[in-house]
């Protein structure tokens, strides 16, 4: 269900998320998608507290999102689509195979090539899917070595897997998740992401020190953080 408040004359809706955190979050995502997280027990007169004093913020926000060409993706997987991979836009080429028992994906100079045995729509999709996550993982894996040395903390576990709304989280036991799509993202994006979250293992919240350990690291994690809230939604299959 949505809710509504009134800033300088616009009536702005919004979403509350109620979970087990300690402090609340605003999110914006295009093209005027506006979320909420709070704690259980805050009074929705705090948050409407929080939204206006964030009024001229979630306004510059919505109105840079309508200058965005927004368009939801729907693929057909047939030549000539392009598909991102770290940032690069890539055209898909899909052989058929009838021999061939496993299916094999690759990038081939501007291509990413897909051989498969029946060029199917959901075969050509799963074939992908399963490419995405092992090229995640193998990225993240890499990237997280780089800050495990800088921050002197190792996670638990690392796991790449289905995320419908977040590119990434960290447990209470600072076991690692990652949205597999965020490897569309351009490096410094994914680096953003992953640092993100690594910092959340020295820090469980969004408070202030959180956030100066991330600046502390990546100094222009504000421009990463809005080129996904931009250019996420193109990261899909």
């Amino acid at each position: 269900m949505k809710e509504s408040f009134i800033y300088k004359d616009e009536k702005i809706e919004y979403k509350i998320i109620y979970s087990k955190r300690k402090t609340m979050e605003i999110s914006i995502e295009p093209p005027d998608k506006i979320t909420v997280r709070a704690p259980i027990r805050l009074p929705k007169y705090n948050i409407v507290e929080r939204l206006t004093e964030k009024g001229d913020w979630i306004l510059k926000h919505l109105n840079n999102f309508k200058i965005i060409d927004y368009k939801p993706i729907n693929r057909e997987f047939i030549n000539g689509e392009t598909l991102l991979y770290l940032g690069r836009e890539y055209n898909l080429i899909v052989y058929g195979d009838y021999l061939r028992k496993k299916s094999v994906v690759y990038i081939e100079a501007e291509n990413i090539v897909v051989r498969l045995k029946e060029k199917d729509k959901d075969n050509i999709e799963r074939a992908l899917e399963l490419w995405y996550r092992k090229e995640a993982l193998n990225y993240i894996l890499d990237s997280i070595e780089k800050y495990e040395k800088i921050l002197n903390r190792k996670p638990k576990d690392i796991v790449v897997k289905e995320q419908k709304k977040r590119w990434g989280s960290c447990t209470y036991d600072n076991r690692l998740l990652f949205n597999w799509r965020c490897v569309m993202a351009r490096p410094q994006s994914i680096d953003y992401v992953i640092l993100h979250e690594m910092c959340h293992m020295v820090h469980k919240d969004h408070s202030k020190n959180f956030w100066n350990l991330v600046n502390s690291i990546m100094p222009s994690y504000n421009e990463e953080k809005q080129w996904l809230k931009i250019n996420g939604h193109k990261l899909t299959l």
